[in-house]
């Protein structure tokens, strides 16, 4: 690119940024090594003090989702708002000798300790609540039947633009919203999960604002505790006040700060080593380097302690900008803050990604495996293992099909996609460039000819698919139809994911759909079916918003493939959840459980296996599907293989881990559910097949329901 355009495109972010900044809460800019950097706040060289005025919205949320005695459940933060006031957030407390001040001016210190008298505070808040209705496709809310609590979980851009309905703009002022024992998801998905609030520009009034929540007596699930939520978001606005909370394009938006790409420090339990982003706190959830999250997705960090009589405060460890940037000109040495111990080392760079698709001419063949895969011994007994192909290897790489390992019996090749170019609600099949299509029929052909089943996925995560249209269904059928013939599959397997499948306002009935893209689609499906006949496989591998989350609420996401699940239970071949695209959700014991335990494998598979009453009401109870109709989605590099192992034991036999939280409504368990599908079978042969060397054995080792135990 000539210099003068990239001086071209300097100047117009510049400008961009400039502009957001008018308006908003006092922001200045700080320059490293060529990049410059808005902070909240004043220049620490010109000293001084600065006080931010603020704004304090205690939010009452009202829940469609759950109802007491017939009325929406509400929380409100309006009892919150003295603990607040008394909090570090907006009293003095000790960060050090000396030093009493408030915790977002001592995180500010701490990264320019050079700057003496120099102090950034907020004002004495405006207290101005508010009333929001939560519908049941924007949130919804988890219970503890063991300790009285809640935890709600909620969109965050709506709360966001529901909030700015009713606070006009606040000219050069900070607006702090808070909520009540409340988590967030991110760009309308509730699989993009969780974070305790959001910050940065309204783009709707211009009103800078941190949105987050205070933890009360709250659900087991979570670690956190009191303020501990809103000084991580208060701590990421200071650092990145004029980020936009709602930019959808690629890449940075052109007003927030942009940070070298960090990997997550090792020592933050089972993040570490995954990429943060360039972002302060990471993308979409805006985990602080600091959290660790060991088990789920709610945020979880050390806190720091401090306490002020016989109350003590819970403040969030966050990353400085020296962890950010490094040495630079005028910042402190200290990684982390209020506990310098929390970073002590500065981040790992995030490795270059390769670009996809690659060219064909870059694939070679994958190499073998360190370990061999096990043969398949035995007859059928019922229990398989389900795996989806994409023919990746590591590095540039690919593999046949016919050399997946011979564990598995049900191979799913991702996927056959929407067609943009061609008519609507047509589909095309799209494998990973360079793999040879003639070869991928041959293969398909060779596995079934060992036993194997070979089914097309239809859609796949980040593909928009509806059939909102009924004059589409031919199309749709049509396309299916030559793909399936052309290629050999078996069947069909549906992964359209939000927000693929989405349910009308209204649509509150799932056994008498009303919205259009579900009414046209199980038609679609009968009208396959009828043209392959009763051999035709479909299955359908929803999101745990999907079909799980319904028993919590049902709406939009939520409860999204029960209507479908229903409309086609008498031509279903199997139903396997994705546990692992999935928020807290709450399980027939009346206790939440997040992903990334037995128990919660469990729990949300049990819901299929026993029934539920979706959305709480009894009148809309979801009847059981058979056993031999449902298996449990896992995910190759989130899960273990002892998870899976004993996920499946205590399902499959009742035999339960020690541990266990969770009690199966059928202690005996359920022995004729199918068994385990993951994404993805390269994943696990590039795990030298760790999973399927030991699940594919444990499965096909259970005896045939009906038939004696060995």
């Amino acid at each position: 690119m000539p210099k003068l355009c990239i001086g071209l495109v300097l100047f117009l972010a510049f400008s961009l940024r400039a502009a957001r900044a008018q308006g908003t809460a006092p922001v200045f800019q700080y320059r490293s090594s060529g990049h410059s950097y808005w902070l909240a706040g004043h220049d620490p060289a010109q000293g001084g003090t600065t006080i931010i005025p603020t704004v304090l919205v205690p939010i009452t949320l009202s829940f469609d989702a759950r109802r007491i005695d017939g009325k929406p459940f509400v929380l409100d933060a309006a009892a919150d708002v003295p603990r607040i006031l008394h909090s570090p957030v907006f009293s003095k407390f000790s960060f050090g000798p000396g030093d009493d001040t408030q915790y977002t001016d001592a995180m500010l210190r701490a990264t320019f300790p050079d700057a003496k008298g120099w102090h950034t505070l907020l004002g004495k808040p405006e207290v101005k609540p508010l009333e929001i209705h939560v519908p049941a496709g924007n949130g919804y809310v988890l219970s503890s039947k063991k300790t009285g609590t809640y935890l709600a979980m909620v969109d965050a851009e709506f709360i966001e633009r529901e909030i700015f309905k009713q606070i006009p703009r606040q000219e050069g002022k900070l607006v702090i919203a808070l909520t009540h024992n409340t988590g967030f998801y991110a760009y309308g998905d509730a699989t993009v999960c969780c974070s305790w609030g959001a910050y940065g520009v309204d783009p709707a009034t211009g009103n800078s604002f941190v949105l987050s929540t205070y933890l009360g007596a709250a659900p087991a699930i979570v670690l956190d505790k009191d303020v501990q939520p809103l000084t991580q978001q208060l701590a990421e606005f200071f650092v990145d006040p004029l980020h936009d909370p709602v930019y959808h394009g690629r890449g940075p938006s052109p007003s927030e700060n942009v940070f070298p790409a960090w990997m997550r420090p090792a020592a933050a339990g089972s993040l570490g080593g995954g990429c943060g982003g360039t972002d302060a706190g990471a993308k979409y959830t805006l985990l602080e380097p600091t959290d660790t999250n060991p088990r789920s997705d709610l945020p979880v960090s050390k806190p720091w302690v401090t306490a002020a009589g016989n109350v003590s405060w819970h403040l969030q460890n966050v990353a400085l900008l020296p962890w950010y940037l490094g040495a630079s000109e005028g910042l402190g040495s200290t990684y982390s803050f209020p506990g310098a111990h929390a970073l002590t080392a500065a981040p790992v760079p995030c490795p270059a990604f390769p670009r996809f698709p690659m060219q064909a001419t870059t694939l070679k063949p994958a190499p073998e495996p360190k370990t061999a895969a096990l043969p398949l011994t035995g007859p059928p007994n019922g229990h398989q293992l389900i795996g989806y192909w994409t023919g990746r290897g590591p590095q540039n790489t690919f593999f046949r099909l016919r050399d997946v390992s011979p564990q598995w019996d049900v191979v799913i090749v991702a996927f056959a996609a929407p067609d943009t170019a061609g008519p609507e609600g047509s589909l095309v099949l799209r494998v990973r460039p360079g793999l040879d299509l003639a070869q991928l029929k041959d293969d398909i052909a060779w596995l079934k000819s060992h036993g194997r089943k070979v089914m097309i996925s239809l859609g796949g995560g980040g593909k928009f698919f509806t059939l909102d249209n009924s004059a589409s269904i031919p199309n749709f059928v049509s396309s299916v139809t030559q793909i399936v013939s052309e290629y050999g599959f078996d069947g069909i397997d549906l992964d359209f994911e939000s927000p693929s499948l989405v349910l009308d306002s209204g649509d509150t009935d799932f056994r008498h759909p009303t919205t259009p893209s579900v009414v046209n689609l199980i038609a679609g499906l009968h009208l396959l079916r009828d043209h392959f006949g009763k051999s035709f496989m479909i299955s359908l591998v929803p999101e745990g918003t999907q079909i799980p989350a319904g028993y919590s609420t049902y709406g939009g996401q939520f409860g999204s493939y029960l209507p479908l699940l229903w409309g086609i239970r008498d031509i279903l071949t199997f139903v396997d959840v994705q546990d692992y695209n999935t928020p807290p959700l709450e399980g027939l014991d009346g206790e939440p459980y997040e992903l990334g335990s037995v128990d919660y494998h469990d729990a949300m598979t049990e819901l299929l296996l026993h029934g539920f009453d979706v959305g709480h009401n009894p009148s809309q109870f979801f009847p059981p599907l058979p056993a031999d109709k449902v298996a449990v989605g896992f995910l190759v590099g989130t899960v273990t293989p002892e998870i899976v192992s004993e996920s499946m034991s205590a399902i499959i036999t009742g035999k339960l881990p020690p541990d266990a939280e969770y009690q199966l409504r059928k202690p005996s368990g359920y022995p004729g559910m199918i068994g385990a599908m993951f994404w993805t079978i390269d994943a696990d042969r590039m795990e030298d097949y760790r999973f399927s060397n030991r699940i594919g054995p444990q499965l096909h080792s259970y005896p045939r329901e009906g038939s004696p135990a060995n």
